[in-house]
């Protein structure tokens, strides 16, 4: 028997479409920005590179209060708790609040110690340092973007954070576009014209969020919001929120290790894998937002003691995601020739990208069977085996591997491509044995009870 909140839920499609375009266009932003400062000197652009490097760490601080915040909420909407959902967002957003600002006065005042300790050249000091004062200096807005952001998609409201990210990047471009070339009697003010660019669309997209949150969710904070926080529901986000922010520290940290081997190959085998990377990241893209909706979903039934519903539907999930990876990686691998063209015009970077992007034919899948079940597992609030997975297969296997394969041997980047393919492989199915073998179970109970008044007291504001 179906409850009611099963019979009402979203399809998976519904809910995953809006956020793989939001995805595409937060990666849209930086490229953007990078983009318009190419048209200063080579120079900005590495400063550029430099200062984003700082912005990224932070943004990934506030992602893991996002991501724990998003699951828990899903709980409580899944209960038809609303009460308990609100006390959630709100703590999310006071929470991330604090962490952003923080980390925005950290950036404001000590920009050019921290570009000194990245080991930035003097000379291209003044094009990073007003680009991280700026930037850095406003992250406390992003901060509770990200927040506000995650609890809209919790709630199912998926639509409004892709049109907010729509919004942003037309602004960021527009403004961009006046402020580096000087258009219509503006400044020609260059890097620290598209700082400004970025800093207005992000205000803007801030106050967009707070309407949303009043309209949707009907909810608006107090000042005493911000400093009476609950330690018992902090916890619970952080108990999802921290092992996803070390599972993707794992992963990237790896990256730029194996990105390391590709660029001891030489010149042209790092960009070769540079220009893959950016046209496989497509695809890549419809598997986090599956895996993302997936999430969404599964809290949802979880918060509601659908369990049998949630082990169908994250089956379902990973038929979806394999159809349309699949799909996708093939297209990507016949046009090969022309995309990899798109970026460069050396016709032996463009037949090894051909080659690496064919071998991602059975590539893709099996990060399909990886993300739904990752973000599955989390859902449920089994949050910390994947990241103790993650961990060692990919510094026991996918690191040495690569090594073994790309450098020892001398295969090359098919080597490197084939160890982190059989590494991806690996890990996917383990998460899949997992969910099929149904040993999430005691932490779906556990994260039903928490979601009752009995083991999750509410205690009364002050």
């Amino acid at each position: 028997m179906k409850t009611a909140a099963t019979a009402s839920k979203p399809t998976l499609l519904a809910i995953a479409w809006p956020i793989f375009i939001e995805q595409t266009l937060r990666i849209l932003i930086g490229t953007v920005d990078t983009f318009m400062v190419s048209h200063v000197s080579d120079g900005a652009v590495a400063a550029l590179g430099i200062a984003n490097q700082l912005v990224v760490l932070a943004l990934i601080c506030f992602n893991f209060i996002g991501i724990g915040a998003s699951v828990v909420i899903t709980h409580h909407v899944g209960a038809n708790d609303r009460a308990g959902a609100e006390k959630i967002v709100t703590t999310a957003i006071a929470v991330n609040t604090w962490i952003g600002l923080a980390a925005s006065l950290v950036a404001f005042l000590f920009a050019a110690p921290l570009l000194r300790l990245m080991q930035l050249p003097e000379d291209l000091m003044p094009y990073a340092q007003p680009f991280l004062t700026l930037m850095g200096g406003t992250l406390f807005m992003e901060a509770m973007n990200t927040a506000i952001g995650a609890a809209l998609r919790a709630h199912g409201h998926t639509r409004d954070a892709m049109v907010v990210t729509v919004i942003q990047n037309v602004l960021n471009i527009a403004l961009s576009c006046v402020l580096l070339f000087g258009l219509f009697g503006a400044p020609r003010m260059g890097v620290t014209g598209v700082a400004l660019a970025s800093v207005a669309s992000r205000v803007v997209a801030s106050i967009i969020f707070w309407v949303l949150l009043d309209r949707r969710l009907k909810l608006m904070l107090r000042a005493g919001d911000f400093f009476h926080l609950q330690l018992a529901r902090i916890k619970r986000i952080l108990h999802i929120g921290l092992p996803a922010a070390g599972e993707h520290m794992s992963y990237w940290v790896s990256l730029m290790v194996i990105t390391s081997f590709a660029a001891r190959l030489g010149g042209e085998s790092l960009a070769t894998m540079t220009y893959t990377q950016n046209v496989q990241r497509l695809v890549i893209l419809f598997s986090i937002a599956l895996g993302l909706g997936t999430e969404i979903l599964i809290g949802r039934l979880i918060g509601a003691g659908d369990f049998d519903e949630a082990y169908r539907q994250v089956l379902k999930s990973i038929r979806t995601g394999l159809l349309i990876s699949t799909g996708g990686i093939l297209l990507v691998a016949v046009f090969a020739t022309p995309l990899l063209g798109l970026f460069s015009h050396d016709a032996t970077i463009i037949a090894g990208g051909v080659l690496l992007l064919r071998m991602s034919v059975l590539y893709e899948p099996g990060r399909v069977f990886n993300i739904v079940g990752i973000n599955a597992l989390r859902a449920t609030g089994d949050a910390r085996f994947p990241v103790q997975i993650a961990a060692c297969s990919q510094w026991l296997l996918s690191v040495p591997l690569c090594w073994l394969f790309g450098l020892k041997l001398g295969w090359g980047l098919p080597g490197i491509w084939g160890a982190m393919m059989f590494e991806e492989w690996l890990r996917g199915l383990i998460m899949y044995r997992r969910w099929k073998r149904r040993d999430w179970l005691k932490y779906a109970h556990r994260s039903r009870d928490q979601v009752s008044a009995r083991t999750l007291p509410l205690i009364p504001e002050a």
